[in-house]
């Protein structure tokens, strides 16, 4: 699946409409692998879903 970013930029690694890969969900969070190359776990409602 893949989702973009719709929040602002912020300094722990998302860029503001930028579209990243999830990896997994895990209770609900996306794992996301961010700017910093590290993937996290993150609330799904600071995305938006791309549909193919």
């Amino acid at each position: 699946m893949r989702v973009k970013y719709i929040g602002k930029t912020i300094s722990f690694g998302l860029t503001e409409n930028k579209v990243y890969e999830v990896l997994s969900v895990e209770k609900g969070w996306y794992r996301v692998v961010d700017d910093t190359g590290e993937d996290y776990l993150y609330p799904p409602d600071i995305f938006e879903v791309i549909k193919d």
